[in-house]
């Protein structure tokens, strides 16, 4: 039995609110100063609720196993992330509002930089988005069809984009066993598009013949010339949130991918831009409709792959001067949390415990002075699987009954 078929019959609904904030690989390490990103911010208000909640840090997949943005939200939304794996294509290709069928193929892609060979940025610079939107459209103009499948390209933030392979057929449903292209480091070739599978070499041809036209297409771009392929997917089952925990949920997010995601699990996800103050703005707006809201901070998460160690400590400090506008809302259960760590001296995803706060009536508090990876672990959450999360969340919220007899 799983976690979802244990609280499943235990549900009950009734008026309690719960807010869950995403600080986007909000976990890291020390840098020389022997801080962390999150110690080193001045974050009076997350501190503040810090020593008035229950703290902890989760593994959002396995001891020692680093998540993708995938698995990491996955876990935070109550899915076993190892039993629903999903490919990134299909969460961006959802996040981009793109119709996606049984036959279709997902694949998230990147614009990139590439010199004699070898790649030398992976972002293209994080090219403006107008910019890649207009790149795209070129794309979509001259791809329209490889072989017998139907190509459909849809542009996303900055550097990324998603396209669609439309077959006519079922028959190439072995999508994720195409590894990457993406090398994961500048100053490495990209890795062609292979078959891990017998069944996926139908898809691998095609996505060879695709990057080839791309490149024949963008050689005379400054920066954005290649493309990077990520997450062949197609599309999973996955149980509905509302069914799984009873909440009717809203995702606030300006990044496709995280749309996809909380679009993937059943939640509402209006197209949003702008920035985190609007994310909170339109939190304010929505609080009547929703029993459970996910508000998305992505930024944090990118300055550490960056590996800008001050850059991520000041999106942290943003956040936490609007934190009291979400406190004035009430919420009956508040969590902040990462979906995994991004420590910017590693300049990616890490494997390392994310720092989780819970805030409700009905916690023991008084443990933790700050809201940082060193204070966490003191906290009365001990270190724990992310699956967890969200039983947690429910339980605080009176949204939980009693066990057996």
């Amino acid at each position: 039995m799983n976690m979802q078929e244990l609280i499943k019959p235990l549900i009950q609904k009734n008026e309690s609110k719960i807010v869950m904030i995403v600080l986007d690989g909000v976990g890291g390490l020390p840098n020389a100063s022997g801080r962390t990103e999150l110690e080193t911010a001045d974050t009076p208000n997350l501190d503040a609720l810090a020593r008035g909640s229950a703290c902890g840090l989760h593994i959002p997949v396995a001891h020692g196993i680093t998540p993708g943005s995938g698995p990491g939200h996955l876990g935070i939304f109550g899915y076993d992330p190892i039993k629903c794996q999903i490919g990134r294509g299909i969460l961006e290709a959802l996040g981009l509002g793109m119709e996606v069928r049984k036959t279709d193929v997902a694949v998230r892609c990147n614009y990139a930089t590439i010199k004699e060979g070898v790649v030398t940025d992976r972002r293209a610079g994080r090219i403006p988005t107008e910019q890649s939107k207009k790149l795209t459209e070129k794309l979509q103009k001259e791809i329209k069809k490889i072989d017998d499948a139907e190509l459909i390209f849809a542009p996303g933030m900055e550097h990324r984009f998603a396209v669609l392979m439309r077959f006519p057929d079922n028959l190439a449903s072995d999508a994720d066993m195409i590894n990457d292209t993406d090398p994961q480091r500048e100053g490495k070739a990209p890795v062609p598009p292979a078959a891990l599978s017998k069944n996926a070499g139908r898809v691998s041809k095609i996505a060879e013949k695709l990057i080839s036209k791309v490149q024949a297409i963008l050689k005379n771009e400054e920066k954005a010339n290649f493309i990077l392929t990520r997450g062949f997917s197609n599309m999973p089952r996955i149980p509905n949130f509302d069914e799984a925990f009873g909440l009717n949920a809203l995702a606030i997010a300006t990044y496709p991918m995280y749309r996809g995601l909380a679009r993937l699990v059943g939640m509402d996800t209006p197209a949003l831009e702008g920035s985190v103050e609007d994310e909170i703005t339109f939190l304010k707006q929505q609080y009547n409709e929703y029993d459970f809201f996910f508000l998305h901070v992505k930024k944090v998460d990118s300055y550490g792959e960056d590996g800008n160690f001050e850059g991520k400590a000041a999106r942290i400090e943003e956040f936490d001067k609007l934190l009291p506008q979400i406190l004035n809302l009430k919420p009956d259960v508040f969590v902040i949390t990462g979906d995994h760590s991004t420590p910017a001296i590693m300049k990616g995803h890490s494997w390392h415990p994310v720092p989780v706060l819970i805030k409700s009536p009905y916690v023991l508090g008084g443990i933790c002075n700050a809201f940082s990876e060193r204070e966490c672990v003191k906290g009365e959450l001990g270190i724990f699987p992310a699956l967890n999360i969200m039983p947690l969340a429910l339980a605080h919220a009176g949204r939980l009954k009693k066990f057996g007899a």
